[in-house]
């Protein structure tokens, strides 16, 4: 899919100043960006001052009138600042035609202001005392919705792609409806329906837009592909959100091939040390729940054939469970100048991830071991994947919930190399018992 690389040109003088004087500020060398980054660490200090000159109300009057992108980009980039401080951020909430003005400028055409409208409105969802106030008002404005998926599925702006992932991750965990809505917008037209000879607007569907710009900052912002994996996580939380990825075959098989290819090809993979899991815990876990989704919802489809995808997803899964191990172990006296008490609540941060990891990590591989033929077997045997070592692995972490499974398998093993089956066996007395 070809994508918009910018947004329309300026138009008339603007345009005259922009390609004579560049970032420069009229005919110093002083660039606008070095001078509104400036201008937003003083904020900082001096929010409280402009809140009691009523500077929002002054910066709304700005935002109503002005065309010119970047007085707009530093007006919203301070009350962003602003919006820092919890007692300015539930004074900006609680203006309606401040908070209408605001989120009309995620319509606007210009990145930086759309990055730092992102950005405000991050601020104001992460405050629980107004959180609720802003869903309820982007609820009111079903065209953000196809801003949102417009940025997402044509932008090239890796910082602003991320910022509105993290916009879009955010609602969707504050508010289920919310994402529902979101869901069923894109499925009010039908899947085969033309759209080349309407001159209206295109249908957005939330996927593959999350999708294209999982796809753009996959390179370029490891965080990034985070967020997006973490919304296509949310997503199949509820039916309508797995029915979204599966229903249109093409949707699925986009969705299945890229979350395949990370597993498969780029996280985790045999060559890298064990402590990667830990940079990796996050978004491991919200690619492998996505593709369990899949994987129970549509065995049929052509992308899951067994021969296809089994046996590599066996062994990236092993391999994430052999790296736990590593991962879980308790670090030595370190000698950083922490507190005892901040790295006992870090490890105990880190250990949670991990455990969800694990969790999902298991689940994915019950269901396909549910599904393994003795043909599939016998080839993960020849090639490596289902050898004593991987399967002792997975043995320890699925036992003692998922005993019925790894007894199924374990009786296809016995017809395919009754050595191994033997062997394992004996390091599991569990299961010797109950063949």
């Amino acid at each position: 899919m070809d994508r918009n690389p910018s947004p329309p040109p300026l138009s008339g003088d603007e345009d005259k100043e922009e390609a004579a004087g560049g970032d420069c500020i009229g005919s110093t060398v002083y660039s606008k960006h070095w001078l509104f980054g400036v201008l937003s660490r003083l904020i900082q200090d001096v929010a409280l001052f402009l809140q009691e000159f009523n500077a929002p109300d002054i910066f709304m009057g700005v935002l109503a009138k002005s065309r010119c992108p970047r007085l707009r980009e530093i007006c919203v980039g301070i009350l962003g600042n602003m919006a820092c401080f919890q007692e300015i951020c539930l004074s900006i909430s609680s203006d309606k035609n401040l908070g209408q003005v605001l989120l009309h400028c995620l319509y606007d055409s210009d990145p930086p202001t759309l990055l730092e409208t992102s950005r405000l409105l991050l601020t104001c969802l992460s405050q629980s005392e107004v959180a609720s106030v802003w869903v309820e008002r982007i609820r009111e404005h079903p065209a953000i919705y196809d801003s949102m998926c417009f940025i997402m599925s044509s932008s090239t702006n890796v910082d602003l792609l991320v910022k509105v992932g993290e916009v879009v991750d955010k609602l969707f965990d504050l508010d289920e409806k919310l994402m529902l809505e979101w869901i069923r917008n894109g499925a009010l037209q039908p899947l085969d329906q033309p759209q080349e000879d309407s001159e209206e607007q295109p249908v957005f569907r939330i996927v593959p837009c999350v999708l294209e710009a999982a796809k753009q900052v996959r390179s370029e912002n490891p965080e990034g592909l985070d967020v997006y994996m973490h919304i296509l996580q949310l997503l199949t939380t509820v039916d309508d959100g797995i029915q979204a990825i599966v229903q249109s075959p093409d949707t699925g098989k986009d969705t299945w091939n890229l979350l395949f290819d990370l597993v498969c090809h780029e996280f985790c993979q045999s060559d890298d040390p064990p402590i990667i899991l830990q940079e990796q815990k996050t978004v491991l876990a919200s690619v492998f729940s996505v593709l369990s989704a899949i994987y129970a919802s549509q065995a049929e489809q052509e992308y899951l054939k067994i021969e296809k995808v089994d046996l590599p997803l066996i062994d990236s899964l092993i391999r994430v469970l052999q790296n736990m191990e590593h991962c879980q172990k308790k670090p030595e006296n370190s000698a950083e100048s922490n507190t005892e008490e901040t790295k006992k609540s870090d490890l105990t941060q880190d250990d949670f991830h991990l455990k969800i990891l694990k969790d999902i990590s298991c689940e994915f591989l019950s269901n396909i071991f549910q599904v393994l033929t003795k043909e599939t077997v016998a080839q993960g045997l020849k090639e490596g994947q289902l050898s004593k070592q991987k399967c002792s692995c997975a043995f320890e972490n699925l036992l003692p919930f998922y005993s019925p499974v790894v007894e199924d398998f374990l009786k296809i093993l016995h017809e395919v190399d009754k050595t191994l089956a033997g062997n394992l066996e004996e390091s599991f007395p569990s299961l010797k018992v109950q063949t």
